[in-house]
């Protein structure tokens, strides 16, 4: 059976630098609460990449499912943020590393 998973990466906006604590809190809340519900599989922040915030590995249904919480992610839908979102085909012992 394939496995997909749903990578968003945090892109920063031209308004990132105006990013206070409360954002950052709405932020971690909405971490919080789709970690709690089963959503996400990992996220972090990056650090020495020019540009980019962070990301948030979804396992979700589908796509569209993933795509639909990348928007109502804080950062993004308040505008300091935008972000890509891939499908990633899992590599594993179960499916033999997709040979």
């Amino acid at each position: 059976m394939e496995k997909w998973l749903y990578v968003m990466i945090i892109k920063k906006g031209k308004s990132y630098n105006k990013v206070t604590k409360a954002v950052i809190t709405r932020h971690v809340e909405n971490l919080k609460k789709l970690d709690a519900d089963g959503k996400i599989e990992l996220c972090g922040a990056f650090k020495g990449y020019p540009g980019a915030a962070g990301m948030v590995i979804f396992k979700t249904q589908s796509y569209e499912e993933a795509d639909a919480l990348c928007k109502l992610e804080p950062l993004v839908a308040e505008g300091y943020a935008t972000y890509t979102l891939s499908s990633l085909q899992v590599a594993d012992k179960s499916n033999n590393y997709l040979l």
